[in-house]
């Protein structure tokens, strides 16, 4: 398993417990690490996700909300809205990770900790929100 998607999936984990416990994101961390033991990068990016998607919640559930046809937040699988804000995060605030990257790893954890529709409808907002993040400024 690559170093991003080990820390993409304890990312998943992370978030989902903090969605529903509202716990203390560092303990939270602490205790996956504990359990888990990635390497010191996959520490690292896990840890970027999941601050990012802290510090910018707001915004990224907003984007998420106008992404989603006839889907609230709140009516979404507590997994699917997880992997929704770390992979927008990812696209609004890490232009360094290629869309397709991004898009395949939201993907592939939803199939694997979702539901049966969870890769599709990830897929499709995605596909909505991709088409809203600036381009990065080309060098002159």
């Amino acid at each position: 398993m690559s170093i991003r998607r080990r820390a993409r999936e304890i990312a998943l984990h992370v978030l989902y417990q903090l969605d529903i416990s509202q716990g203390d994101p560092q303990k939270t961390l602490d205790l996956y690490f504990s359990h888990f033991k990635p390497s010191e990068k996959a520490r690292e990016f896990c840890e970027h996700l999941v601050y990012g998607v802290i510090r910018h919640r707001e915004r990224i559930d907003r984007v998420i909300d106008e992404n989603s046809e006839n889907w609230t937040l709140k009516r979404m699988a507590v997994v699917d809205r997880n992997i929704l804000r770390f992979a927008t995060f990812e696209l609004f605030f890490s232009p360094e990770i290629p869309f397709k990257a991004t898009l395949n790893e939201a993907i592939e954890l939803a199939k694997r900790f979702g539901t049966d529709e969870s890769g599709a409808f990830i897929n499709g907002i995605l596909d909505k929100i991709h088409l809203q993040v600036p381009s990065p400024p080309v060098a002159s």
